[in-house]
């Protein structure tokens, strides 16, 4: 995934931007990076944060980036930011989200008369290049901006740093957020709406679809109007986003409570206790347990101090090792007893059903799964929210395919999304043996809508049911 954050200040910026790059550790595990502008120009510095957290690694550069302006971010794929010359000047650039048409643009690039990129590992093109490369292309940053969000298929919000200001632009349709934050000698730009509350910025605005702004440390001026057309991706509330983010109004805690609340209004299990798999679980655990009247405990408590992040390795073997080593069982917790247990998702499947074969061992009689989300069926092509390469690492199309075979039309794969039709419910039955769990019920994709409180129209659900 990703997120990124700037600072434009009256004063140094650099620990507002350290701090509020840090809070979004948890969006990215692969690269971290920071670009300030100050007396001596652009200063940058880039660390692989693959087995080390974001602080640590640049903590002992922090005299080194000396500026009142500055971007950074974290990220699960390319290193960034960049810095770049060019015709419109001197920039550095950062961005979040996902180029799904990056072979036709590079291609453009070429015949339009751009010679070269960077190469990089794999033979892969950093995207945040590309949109650099893009936004060269018009005689303004500005219309380079739009210009770069009109030919992008996929999603992509962009902070560019000038000597100037920083340019904010969120990606067109919203799929991910940028707020404002402002305090007395400075304002910020995040993707995370909590990044700044500590550091003494209060709530500015959002940026809206497609919307361009101008930051300086004076205020923000709006350079391209929004659109009207939004859809903000809906797994952002689900297990993305931290529980103190806000978008669009909506807090992720609460909506995950209000998910836990509508999966246990459809349900009929009785459990002895609901517990959340750690952490993301969790709130949409207390949900449910407020609302059945089930009382919420932890049967096993996630070991944090060596293992605080959740996304490390890259590895899914070894993800899924690590996935195990975190969770340390509470016996008298798990023994006897009867556990509804509420993850986030179900991707692979792997994970949860070791997790369930583990509470097995450990004496419980039933383990009931509730995911906090309509079954995963596609692969998202805005965002880069899973290393998956296949669809069929989703156990739904490992399924399917095993029911009806290679390949699966359109109107077939809308019946098994249907949570009334036979399809549907023959596969959740099919995932329930495969996976050992005593039952298995899904949160329905309206009841999804309405813990999240926006209009449908506003919300991207395309993993689940595919609808553009």
């Amino acid at each position: 995934m990703g997120g990124i954050f700037g600072v434009a200040s009256k004063n140094s910026c650099t620990l507002d931007l350290f701090f509020g790059v840090d809070y979004h550790s948890h969006l990215g595990t692969k690269r971290g990076g920071m670009a300030v502008y100050g007396d001596q120009g652009f200063t940058r510095s880039i660390h692989n944060i693959e087995n080390t957290p974001f602080r640590t690694k640049f903590d002992g550069e922090l005299e080194e980036l000396k500026g009142c302006l500055g971007i950074g971010c974290i990220s699960d794929n390319e290193p960034q930011p960049l810095l770049i010359e060019s015709h419109l000047g001197s920039f550095a650039i950062t961005t979040v989200g996902k180029i799904t048409n990056k072979k036709e643009l590079i291609k453009a690039a070429y015949e339009n008369g751009h010679i070269h990129f960077m190469g990089m590992s794999g033979g892969h093109i950093n995207s945040t290049e590309l949109v650099a490369a893009l936004i060269n292309q018009k005689s303004t940053l500005t219309e380079g901006l739009q210009y770069a969000q009109d030919r992008i298929e996929g999603s992509m919000t962009i902070l560019l740093l000038t000597s100037e200001g920083i340019y904010a632009s969120r990606d067109k349709y919203g799929r991910t957020p940028i707020v404002i934050g402002k305090k007395e000698d400075a304002v910020c730009a995040s993707f995370e709406s909590f990044a700044y509350i500590n550091l003494g910025y209060t709530d500015y605005k959002e940026l809206g679809p497609g919307e361009i702004v101008f930051i300086t440390p004076e205020g923000v001026k709006t350079l391209v109007q929004p659109q009207k057309e939004m859809k903000i991706c809906s797994f952002l509330w689900v297990y993305y986003g931290y529980p103190t983010s806000t978008y669009e109004g909506v807090n992720v805690e609460q909506m995950r409570y209000e998910c836990g609340r509508l999966l246990a209004r459809r349900d009929s299990a009785q459990p002895d206790i609901v517990a959340g798999v750690p952490d993301s679980g969790i709130a949409h655990a207390i949900g449910y347990a407020n609302a059945s009247g089930v009382p919420f405990a932890r049967p096993f408590i996630k070991y944090t101090p060596t293992w605080p992040r959740s996304f490390m390795p890259q590895n899914q073997g070894q993800r899924n090792l690590i996935a195990r080593m975190k969770l340390i069982p509470v016996d008298s917790l798990i023994r006897n007893k009867k556990l509804l247990l509420i993850d986030d998702s179900i991707v692979r499947g792997t994970q949860l059903g070791e997790t369930t074969e583990f509470l097995y061992q450990s004496g419980a009689r039933e383990v009931h799964i509730r995911p906090a989300c309509p079954p995963l069926m596609f692969g998202c092509p805005y965002l880069n929210f899973s290393r998956s390469s296949s669809q069929l690492d989703l156990i739904t199309r490992r399924i399917i395919r095993d029911r009806e075979g290679d390949d699966v039309s359109d109107e077939v794969l809308a019946d098994y999304a249907n949570p009334d039709s036979q399809n549907y419910e023959e596969m959740i039955e099919e995932i329930r043996k495969h996976l050992n769990f005593t039952s298995l019920r899904y949160h329905r994709l309206d009841d999804l809508v309405e813990s999240i409180g926006l209009s449908p129209c506003k919300l991207c659900t395309y993993c689940w049911n595919g609808k553009k």
